[in-house]
């Protein structure tokens, strides 16, 4: 790519003083204590590692609802002790009735929580990168970086600008032309890999090492996982302080459903929810979906796939977060379903046209579980649905343009119009 209007590394990195101090790490497996570090595995058994929270004085809702509407709204949650110093302004995405799916879904309310329209990138993926270009901060990484299958790649390409620091991002030679220009457009170097996303992540291990860079979803991952909890507090916020009865979200890696989980238990601990906490239910594409066979067959250990879907976004063969994520679906009493890529193509279709929402792929993936769990029983005429929309559709168009119908071409005049009606009637 052209690289001659790149500013110098040293003109780009415009870091402040001041640093937002991370939380201390803990393994979940040994239970032993870190100090904060860019690591994400123990060094004495290689359990997965997360931040410690010392919940000495908590917020009450009245407090929290006269903070900023970002994600920071919810900071005592979040892995940092004082405020960040980048990312300020993501999150708290609308959440959107949508009283027509519901109809056809039949069930009694369905909401949107649409981070589609995430600011800066259009995915849930801001808020991941939000928290961990903070502790890239505060561990004074001065490069950063992501092995992505697209979302990711626009949202660290983005916050990296924004912060003037160098982006080094992978990805695989097959993404999406729609979301290699919403990365390339903010001057990262990007670089397309041969291979799937498993080959791309396994050589960002290597680089975190080599380099010393803040590969966001290698070595900062016990920060960069929390941002996706805000997810859950903002539903809960958003309907009134209360828990809705089923939550069905998108399934890659399985960060977001872990997350959700953890999210819903630290309110209901912290006394801000009222009612019971959600069913989790998670979706992925049946051309990628290990975590949905893991969670179904109950087998003491995953199965890795080589991805084979146009959902791009969720083709992980083997997810970090397994044995979390089918916890936390389990602990929840969900479920997880795979559907055809014909069916999400359908989602994408249904959920525009029921609620004016247009989602990429993964959002069709969720919306077309959406249907099949409430034809298998598992959603009821009671329940109260909140469907997690990760990415906006306009990165995948070209997964559902061959679906829509031929528009038509008129000469400009009244008759022409008049034509076209009496056909449609």
């Amino acid at each position: 790519m052209t690289t001659a209007l790149r500013p110098a590394p040293d003109e780009r990195v415009a870091r402040t003083s001041r640093a937002p101090t991370p939380h201390q790490l803990f393994c979940l497996r040994c239970q032993l204590t870190f100090d904060a570090a860019p690591q994400a595995l123990c060094s004495t058994c290689l359990g997965p590692v997360q931040p410690v929270y010392a919940h000495d004085a908590l917020p009450s809702r009245e407090q929290l609802e006269r903070r900023p509407r970002t994600l920071w709204r919810y900071a005592e949650w979040l892995p940092f002790a004082e405020p960040p110093v980048v990312a300020q302004h993501v999150g708290f995405t609308p959440l959107v009735e949508a009283p027509r799916l519901a109809h056809e879904l039949g069930v009694a309310r369905v909401w949107i929580k649409n981070d589609s329209v995430s600011h800066p990138s259009l995915s849930f993926k801001d808020r991941v990168v939000a928290t961990a270009l903070n502790a890239a901060h505060a561990f004074g990484l001065t490069t950063v970086g992501c092995a992505s299958t697209g979302n990711l790649a626009n949202a660290v390409a983005a916050a990296a600008a924004a912060a003037g620091l160098p982006a080094w991002i992978f990805v695989p030679a097959d993404l999406e032309p729609a979301k290699i220009v919403g990365t390339t457009v903010y001057g990262p170097h990007l670089v397309r890999v041969r291979g799937t996303y498993d080959d791309v992540n396994r050589l960002c291990s290597q680089l975190a090492d080599r380099f010393e860079w803040g590969i966001v979803n290698v070595n900062l991952r016990a920060y960069y996982g929390e941002g996706s909890k805000t997810v859950g507090f903002e539903i809960v916020d958003q309907l009134g302080w209360r828990f809705p009865s089923a939550v069905i979200a998108p399934m890659a890696g399985g960060s977001l459903v872990t997350k959700l989980h953890k999210a819903f238990a630290e309110f209901a601990r912290a006394g801000l929810a009222d009612g019971a906490q959600p069913r989790i239910y998670g979706a992925q594409a049946n051309g990628c979906a290990p975590l949905v066979r893991f969670v179904q067959s109950n087998s003491r250990a995953l199965t890795p796939e080589r991805p084979h879907t146009i959902a791009r976004s969720l083709a992980i063969g083997n997810p970090a977060d397994a044995l979390t994520a089918r916890a936390a679906i389990q602990q929840s009493g969900g479920w997880a379903h795979a559907v055809t890529d014909d069916e999400l193509v359908v989602g994408i279709r249904r959920l525009a046209e029921t609620s004016g929402v247009f989602t990429e792929t993964a959002g069709g993936v969720t919306v077309a579980a959406a249907y099949a769990l409430a034809q298998q029983g598992r959603l009821t005429p009671s329940d109260e649905v909140v469907l997690c929309i990760t990415g906006n559709g306009l990165k995948t168009t070209d997964a559902v343009a061959s679906a829509l119908e031929a528009v038509p071409e008129i000469a400009p005049r009244l008759s022409a119009v008049e034509a076209l009606v009496a056909a449609t009637t």
